[in-house]
């Protein structure tokens, strides 16, 4: 995303190119998809150079936050959440208190996005027999529940299983 002043492109451009050199030195592929939409023109004069910024309206930045922000920040949640420490998840939940101010809309937390990813994870892992984890899921079934599993300290609580048969049996 950027900002494009007077039809100028040369600095955002200059971004892109910049993006795509940091990746290819750091071995990764820049997945280039088409635009397949115009880009976002804000309402205001056009042309004034005195007029104010207009206000972007919440549902195109909770848009923005969802797609960008969102979809970076809980990439994978499954798999980190449960050993992130006290700290990360606060620091990480204060990016999100910091989007829900810009937006003007309240956005779900991080135990929230973390307990439905591994609902829906979890219900996938089940109805698929040729998942791994299916075969553990079978195992702890027990007629329409699952058995928890025991678990000693806050940070296993919070790890995928036991979280994932929580969920199940709450959804059940």
């Amino acid at each position: 995303m950027g900002l494009i002043s007077d039809n100028d492109e040369r600095a955002y451009l200059e971004e892109i190119k910049h993006l795509e050199n940091w990746c290819q030195e750091n071995n990764l592929l820049l997945n280039v998809r088409p635009v397949l939409v115009p880009p976002y023109q804000f309402p205001g004069k056009e042309g004034s150079s005195a007029s104010l910024p207009p206000q972007t309206p919440s549902k195109v930045l909770r848009n923005f936050y969802t797609c960008s922000i969102e979809s970076i920040l809980m990439g994978n949640i499954t798999v980190w959440f449960g050993n992130s420490t006290k700290q990360d998840r606060q620091a990480l939940q204060r990016v999100v208190c910091s989007a829900e101010h810009i937006t003007h809309t309240e956005l779900p937390d991080l135990q929230t996005i973390y307990y439905k990813r591994c609902q829906t994870k979890a219900r996938r892992n089940v109805k698929d027999p040729t998942h791994p984890n299916n075969r553990l899921f079978s195992l702890l079934r027990s007629g329409k529940h699952f058995h928890s599993l025991k678990t000693k300290t806050e940070r296993l609580k919070r790890k995928f299983f036991p979280q994932a048969i929580r969920a199940l049996n709450q959804g059940n």
